[in-house]
């Protein structure tokens, strides 16, 4: 059993992929080909912006996010210590400093009531995470950000294709970054991202930055990166997106099901008001998780923690000063969450078993 079932995915749209990089293969422009800017077009159609800039990773969109804003030493950015470390490496990366704020226990993500006291006048940016595939209270959060004139960006990482009122993920704050990394719900074959605004002139500044700083060959503006997408990813995800409400539809199948089989038996996810759920990754909370990991594994079925260990105690962070203890809601998400195998090609008599044995574990527990 796969936790994630890509090559089940390839196989339903092969013959349109196999296609459209055949394509890129005789027209031969693997760096900034056509395929580009149609990709870039159609994504900020998608979420409902004007500016879609195609990037070579999720966190490189996240970086090039915040050098655009000219954020950098001196300054504060506020985020999440239950994350994935490119949240916060970037801000150490453009020589900020990462200040977190503790989960809210139900969604996971950022505790709106939590980002004032964080605020200092050094605070330039909050970095939400709609972490597993659904939305933080964006009108509390940009409201906030309104009031002391600082910057959103959403990292969404986890959430492409989620609404929240209406609105699209990556469409909902100053600055929307999320991952084209083969496991999310919008995918390529390698590693890819995008960032999204309404603002015109920052998307040109983060086009340079992604291009050595400049949108002219051999002329430097801005100190830049190699930060672009490649073309032949442009083409596969081009593929995928004609397919992707479709996916989504199958997800939120899925994971209703999921939750109406096992919420007697343990925390299944909640979806706040106004919010749909994309499901990047199932996840449950379960006491004794060792215990009903193992069983799973034993009967094949893979499972994942994301994430076994906060940010504020990796070492790499270790100079910020922070304790265990800080963040007891990120660090008790820590210990007890447990994600399922989640991907619109799940059958159900899978999705069955899958739930049958974490039954057993959890009574073995």
């Amino acid at each position: 059993m796969e936790f994630i079932d890509l090559k089940a995915q390839y196989r339903a749209y092969s013959e349109e992929i196999n296609e459209r990089i055949k394509k890129v293969l005789e027209h031969g422009q693997f760096i900034m080909g056509p395929e580009i800017e149609e990709l870039e077009e159609r994504l900020a159609r998608y979420v409902g912006v004007k500016n879609a800039i195609t990037v070579a990773s999720g966190t490189m969109a996240l970086e090039i996010a915040l050098r655009a804003l000219n954020i950098g030493p001196g300054d504060e950015v506020i985020t999440v210590p239950f994350t994935w470390i490119s949240t916060a490496e970037v801000i150490l990366l453009v020589g900020a400093r990462p200040v977190f704020v503790d989960i809210d226990p139900i969604t996971y993500n950022i505790d709106p009531g939590k980002i004032e006291d964080a605020i200092t006048e050094r605070t330039k940016a909050i970095i939400p995470v709609s972490l597993f595939g659904q939305m933080p209270d964006f009108s509390r959060i940009n409201e906030i950000a309104r009031k002391y004139n600082i910057a959103v960006i959403e990292d969404a990482a986890q959430s492409f294709g989620a609404e929240q009122n209406g609105r699209k993920s990556c469409g909902v704050s100053f600055i929307g970054c999320t991952s084209f990394f083969p496991s999310k719900p919008l995918g390529c074959y390698g590693d890819g991202g995008a960032i999204f605004t309404n603002e015109d002139e920052l998307a040109f500044r983060m086009r340079a930055i992604r291009n050595h700083g400049g949108t002219v060959k051999y002329e430097h503006k801005l100190v830049g990166t190699n930060g672009r997408f490649d073309t032949i990813q442009a083409a596969v995800l081009l593929v995928k997106l004609d397919h992707f409400d479709e996916e989504l539809k199958k997800r939120s199948y899925i994971g209703s099901r999921y939750s109406e089989m096992l919420k007697e038996f343990c925390i299944v996810p909640e979806i706040m008001p106004g919010n749909t759920h994309v499901y990047a990754q199932y996840t449950i909370r379960v006491k004794d998780r060792e215990k009903v990991m193992e069983h799973l594994k034993k009967n094949g079925i893979p499972t994942a923690i994301y994430y076994p260990k906060c940010l504020h105690e990796q070492p790499v962070f270790s100079h910020l000063g922070y304790r265990l203890g800080d963040f007891p809601e990120s660090e008790k998400a820590s210990r007890e969450v447990l994600s399922l195998p989640m991907h619109p090609f799940l059958k159900e008599e899978d999705q069955e078993k899958i739930v049958s044995f974490i039954k057993e574990g959890i009574f073995m527990a």
